[in-house]
């Protein structure tokens, strides 16, 4: 839930160079950092999936079955899920077609026992990779595609996990990533505003670590609008990237394309 990033246009720091540091990570360097922020992950692990249908009113299904449907896999086809948590997008994906293989990769061990455990419950493929998303433990080109929810924004360095994401992925593959951007300014914008940095921190706190919940609010402010997101993924090598909102929420679905033959 932090980042960098380059200047925005208008005369001062992108959204992506404000980084926003976990509970206690302040003035620590970014080992510490992404140590305390992978913390955090561990302990609310046992609440999370709980807390992304309440705190998404059910919608994170839907936007996870959207993302999916991007990635346009066929039959026999490896996903891979970058920061996957309890994989719940892996295991749509595996749905996605037959003879689908997932994998999942994040830094949370107990959130992997979690996606384990649910693969394993609903007999599904998937192998999950302890690794961070800037260094994804899979060899070049292997997956049909590749996608990220809710997760690119709490990666460090995004252009590095870009980067890898395209490089997991064989040339025409597609790479998603699902993000919070902060809401716009109509009505509806304005109550989806007010609900993420007043009342979703509050219902977090009710079932688990409040401040996590406040640190996830803060982390849709410093993650870039969509316009300067699309740069990144073009300088990370993505070729005809696209963004497409998901309302009512500020939900965004970017997608991209590894540069080679079409899939």
């Amino acid at each position: 839930m932090s980042g960098a990033g380059g200047g925005d246009g208008r005369g001062g720091p992108a959204p992506a160079e404000r980084p926003v540091l976990a509970p206690g990570a302040a003035g620590r360097s970014v080992p510490e950092r992404r140590a305390a922020v992978r913390g955090m992950f561990d302990r609310v692990s046992g609440r999370y999936d709980l807390l992304n249908r309440i705190l998404s009113l059910g919608m994170d299904r839907g936007w996870r079955r959207r993302a999916v449907e991007s990635l346009r896999l066929r039959p026999g086809d490896r996903v891979l899920d970058v920061a996957c948590g309890t994989g719940d997008l892996a295991l749509a994906a595996a749905g996605a077609a037959p003879r689908i293989l997932a994998a999942g990769a994040d830094f949370s061990a107990p959130m992997l026992r979690i996606a384990r455990r649910k693969a394993d419950r609903r007999g599904v493929p998937f192998r999950a990779a302890l690794g961070a998303a800037e260094a994804l433990p899979f060899r070049g080109g292997v997956f049909a595609a590749a996608a990220v929810a809710f997760g690119v924004r709490n990666v460090p360095d995004r252009s590095v996990a870009l980067r890898e994401m395209a490089r997991a992925v064989r040339p025409g593959g597609r790479v998603a990533v699902l993000e919070f951007t902060e809401a716009g300014e109509t009505p509806a914008d304005r109550i989806a505003g007010w609900y993420l940095r007043r009342l979703l921190p509050r219902i977090g706190g009710l079932f688990s670590e409040r401040a996590a919940y406040e640190y996830l609010t803060l982390s849709v402010g410093a993650f870039p609008p969509p316009d300067l997101f699309l740069e990144e993924m073009r300088a990370a090598g993505l070729v005809r990237p696209e963004a497409v909102r998901l309302p009512p929420a500020p939900v965004w679905l970017f997608t991209g394309t590894v540069p080679g033959a079409e899939g």
